[in-house]
């Protein structure tokens, strides 16, 4: 979430403060890789705790087994390989591509629909084939936290004492949250209708996606924390 955060957010007020609009090849470039690498290795370790949560509420007796140091060790290595992989891939295909109209970018940081603009008409078919790859992944990673969250849902209806229910209940409610603003965010900003496009709006949805979700992250994990809810009681 700080690395979200950090990869734009710093540049963006440094070009306020100073009325300015640029930003160079390299610091683009740069800013890309670090962007989708954060947002990557985020949504992937979102699905890794997604099945931390079904083997905790539906296959408890096997926890230990099932996610040891060892397991819990080589996903999050998993998750930021890829994270890694995905973001270099897409990174150096959107770069060799020859940006033929411009540099004018219309966006507060470097994403790819905006340099794909720039691009030759006939030049970013690779990088769309890239994208449905991604696309495909990311579809993947959301159909595994449906089908986990159905279970898990399943098996908690069916334990009998309500403290129980709620125990589990608050154990999958932050996540759920994390999980729903982060990708209801990032999916209408990147699939949302070209008839409703505009600049304003794309630069509204570019802070929603990538701001808002790292700032709220923290708060909604610790509303499990005793003292933070005593705190926002008084």
């Amino acid at each position: 979430d700080l690395g979200c955060i950090c990869t734009t957010v710093p540049k963006a007020m440094h070009n306020s403060l100073w009325d300015t609009t640029t930003i160079s090849y390299t610091g683009c470039v740069a800013q890309l890789f670090f962007f989708y690498f954060f947002m990557s290795a985020e949504y992937f370790l979102l699905t890794i705790m997604c099945y931390d949560r079904y083997v905790a509420i539906c296959k408890p007796l096997h926890y230990g087994t099932l996610l040891g140091s060892r397991a819990c060790a080589l996903m999050a290595a998993a998750a930021w390989a890829t994270g890694f992989l995905n973001s270099l891939l897409h990174t150096a295909n959107t770069f060799s591509l020859p940006l033929c109209q411009g540099n004018a970018l219309g966006q507060f940081f470097c994403e790819i629909p905006h340099i794909l603009k720039l691009s030759c008409s006939q030049s970013y078919v690779r990088e769309l084939g890239f994208m449905v790859f991604g696309v495909c992944l990311a579809f993947s990673c959301f159909v595994f936290i449906v089908f986990s969250y159905v279970q898990i849902f399943r098996a908690v209806l069916r334990i009998p004492s309500q403290q129980g229910r709620h125990k589990a209940f608050s154990t999958c409610l932050p996540h759920l949250a994390v999980v729903s603003l982060f990708i209801s965010t990032a999916a209408f900003s990147y699939l949302k209708p070209p008839s409703i496009s505009s600049p304003s709006l794309d630069l509204a949805l570019s802070v929603l996606y990538m701001v808002v979700p790292p700032a709220l992250n923290p708060l909604i994990y610790s509303l499990r924390n005793q003292e933070l809810k005593d705190a926002l009681r008084k």
